[in-house]
Parts: C-alpha cells; structure tokens; sequence
C-alpha cells in the first residue's frame, strides 16, 4: 500500500511538472515578438509633403467606405483639422447609431441600429432621403459610382442570432431607389468595393465577392468561424479576419486562399479577429480578443511583431506615419 501511496504521488508530481512545463511553454511562445525593420517592411524613404485640402464641392467623394479606404487605414491625406471644433447641425436617429457614414456627392449615407437608412444633407442634416429595411444595421456603407452599397445584419435586432436574413442593399445614391439586394447570412461586415467588385462576409463564415453592376456572385469562400469583420484589399488580395481565430488572405479574383495565420498561443484557447484589418508597408495589422495587435507579412503571413494591450482589441487599428494606432478594453 505504501509503495501504490509513493507511486500515486509521483505521477501526480510529474502530472504538475507536466503541466507547468506546458503553462511555461505557451506563456513563452505567447510573448510579444519584436520583429525587422526590415523584412516584409517597406516605408517610404522620404515623407511626401501632404497634398492641399481639396475643396468639397457636391460631386466629390470625401469618405466612401468604413476606413476610409481600400486598405482600411482609416488617413485621409490633404484633409487639416484642427480645434477648436464647433457644431453645424446635429441629427437625432431616435436609435443607435453604431458605425460611421460615408460622405459623398455633399450627403452623408447613415444607417440605423434599427435598418433605417439615411441620406443626409451635408451641410445642414436635412435628411434628403430615407428608407426602411425592416432589418438591423451593423456595418458602415460604401459609395461607389453614385451607387450606395450597405449591409443588415437581418431582423431580430435584439436576438443572440439575428436570423438568417442578412442582405446586401445597393441603393442609387441620388434618391434611394434599390438597384439590386442579395439574401446572405446575417452579416456585420462593411462593404468593400473595389474593381467592380463588392467584398464581404456573413456569420456563416462566408466571404463574397459580388458584382457590384447587378450584385451576382462571382465567388465564394468559407472559413471555419463566424466573420464579423470587414475586407481590406492591396495588390490584388483580399484580407479578413474569422472567429475561426485565422487572418485569410484571398486571391480578390478568384477567391483562392493564399495563406492564412492565426494569433499567438495562449492558455484557454486562441483569440479571434473581430478587427478589421489595415493593409500598409507590405504588412497586415489587425487587432485580435486574445489582446494583442499583430503584424503579418502581407505578402507571406508569417508574424512579423506582435504587441499586447492588457484588454481586447475589438477596434480596426489606423496606419499614419509608420505608426500603427489602435484602441484597446484596456480602456
């Protein structure tokens, strides 16, 4: 009996060694990583002298998607604001107001947490159109030709899963009239367009590509999580992010997977990528619930730096300057 005592204690002894052993090793490989400056990293060698302020006539595309643009790095250049600020004009939407507008053709294109969307006057906030979806809002939309692309989540805006019914909405910019919708899973995912083509995903864990003339598919791709995020694209690739805990980077015309990468390791599982992220310097950083902003290589997927916050990285982070900025729950 005392010898099965003395075994018994042993194997629990090696069981603990084993177990700290393994703590030790994912606490190690989840250290934050200082990479190159160098490698899969190209800044330019001189600063360009930021362009004049273009004036803002009611043709002109000021802010035509979530980020600003393609690359999401939400920095429009030539633009000069400083304070002190002052209020023009203030719109109520009588619900949430979850997620920018785009500004366009001297109109600002707001959606609702409710599915209402408007088009507003930019100048004073006249509402100059409107439109009801009978779904939820979640997303920011897109200007793209005089063609305002948006997304619904679906109908259920206070349910754990909004229903099935997710649609894409292409609205004429100048009055609102529906130029095509598309039925896809519930979907928070901003609307990028680029080439002709509109990019996003569904919590079905689905990317689209759909033709942004008549809204038909031209390819699909799946991953293994839900995609609460949105597409940014440089090069020909398309990158988003999935609660599959995977960054994909996509061919934008084919829809072939290139590669994909994950977050580090960590204990009680890996981290997810609600951010969306920004594409800049041959390098894709993107904020994950693990805590951590990461920087990949664009071109390879390999994990160039990684930096943690103390809280997760919900927020889409903005490249300016060879510096990357970005809001954490670390408050």
């Amino acid at each position: 009996m005392r010898g099965l005592l003395l075994g018994c204690a042993a194997g629990a002894v090696a069981l603990l060694g084993v177990g700290a052993g393994y703590v030790l090793y994912v606490h190690h490989q989840g250290r934050d990583v200082r990479g190159s400056a160098s490698v899969e990293f190209h800044a330019p060698s001189t600063s360009p002298a930021p362009p004049r302020p273009a004036r803002q006539t009611n043709e002109s595309v000021a802010w035509p998607t979530y980020g600003f643009d393609a690359a999401r790095l939400r920095f429009a250049p030539g633009i000069q604001l400083r304070p002190p600020y002052r209020r023009r004009w203030t719109f109520h939407g009588r619900t949430l107001l979850e997620f920018p507008p785009a500004v366009a053709y001297g109109r600002v294109y707001l959606p609702t947490f409710d599915g209402r969307f408007f088009a507003l006057d930019a100048r004073t906030g006249r509402t100059i159109w409107r439109r009801a979806t009978g779904r939820c809002g979640w997303a920011s939309p897109a200007v793209h030709r005089r063609l305002v692309v948006v997304t619904f989540i679906g109908h259920a805006c206070d349910s754990a899963m909004p229903g099935s019914d997710g649609i894409v909405l292409a609205l004429d910019a100048r009055d609102g009239r529906v130029r095509w919708r598309r039925l896809i899973g519930p979907t928070e995912s901003s609307p990028l367009v680029v080439g002709g083509a509109v990019y996003v995903g569904d919590w079905l864990g689905r990317v689209y590509a759909l033709s942004a003339r008549t809204g038909r598919t031209l390819w699909t791709f799946t991953t293994g999580g839900k995609i609460k995020g949105s597409a940014a694209f440089a090069a020909g690739r398309i990158y988003i992010g999935s609660y599959d805990g995977r960054l994909y980077a996509l061919s934008a015309w084919t829809g072939r997977e290139l590669w994909h990468a994950s977050g580090q390791p960590r204990l009680g599982g890996a981290g997810t990528f609600y951010s969306t992220p920004a594409v800049a310097y041959d390098r894709v950083y993107i904020g994950s619930t693990d805590g951590k902003v990461y920087s990949f290589g664009a071109e390879t997927g390999r994990l160039r730096w990684s930096y943690g916050t103390g809280g997760y990285v919900y927020a889409s982070p903005a490249v300016w300057r060879s510096l990357v900025l970005v809001g954490s729950y670390d408050h």
